[in-house]
């Protein structure tokens, strides 16, 4: 026996029982990032995991933030906020179904994946959603109670995603800039805001333009990451990581 397999086995021992999140937002399960999330449940499921998948266009899942969140009465029919009427229905226990369901499965996990295609430097629009409506004040954050003292502190994120763009373009001197400006906004203002522990990001460049070669590899590259990512230490979340000195 190897060492890399004393190390496999190790991990997998390590990672039973754990469960895993993946809120994956790609209409066409064939896609690339379709195989992206296919190799995550097969390799953690493998290690022992409990995987469960979001597939938030197959669950036609509301991106919309309204009224329609709150089943109960409003704390003020006069005027509505949103945020304020969120986090009165989430201590009432009188959330949406959808959004409950979500912060069920949210809650039970030890590790969130999200994947997805970069749209407009961000995340899809159903995405964007499930961001806004799951994680509300009370659930995800309060205050006191943000960033390191975030209520899903404790969790492992990491964002899997694919651009358009190589990554080339996505360097300090490429024409999209660094990519770890855009990741600001998900990684620090959402995620770790939320307590999570934020692991450095799965980037697969340019897929669509990529040979079939490359586009194996990079599948492949994921899968073996995935291996030993619960011994991966998070990212420093600081403004140094993201801009530098």
């Amino acid at each position: 026996m190897t060492s890399e397999n004393v190390l496999e086995d190790r991990v997998a021992s390590e990672t039973v029982g754990k469960k895993v999140l993946i809120v994956y937002a790609h209409q066409e399960p064939r896609s690339f990032n379709g195989a992206l999330k296919d190799v995550a449940v097969a390799e953690l499921s493998q290690q022992g995991c409990s995987v469960t998948v979001s597939d938030l266009y197959a669950l036609n899942f509301e991106p919309r933030a309204t009224g329609k969140d709150i089943t109960g009465s409003l704390s003020n029919p006069g005027f509505f906020n949103y945020g304020v009427e969120t986090h009165e229905a989430y201590k009432k226990r009188s959330l949406s179904s959808d959004i409950i369901e979500e912060q069920k499965k949210l809650q039970e996990a030890d590790l969130v994946i999200f994947q997805f295609p970069l749209y407009w430097f961000s995340v899809p629009a159903v995405l964007k959603g499930w961001m806004d409506r799951v994680l509300c004040q009370g659930f995800a954050f309060d205050f006191p109670g943000s960033y390191d003292d975030g209520l899903l502190k404790g969790k492992l994120a990491i964002l899997s995603l694919t651009t358009a763009g190589t990554a080339s373009m996505y360097s300090k001197t490429g024409v999209n800039g660094d990519f770890r400006y855009f990741l600001w906004p998900l990684q620090h203002g959402t995620l770790h805001f939320c307590g999570f522990k934020v692991l450095a990001p799965q980037i697969s460049f340019g897929p669509e333009t990529a040979s079939e070669e490359e586009r194996e590899r990079m599948v492949a590259a994921w899968a073996q990451r995935l291996k030993t990512l619960w011994e991966e230490e998070p990212i420093d979340c600081s403004p140094s990581w993201y801009f530098g000195q």
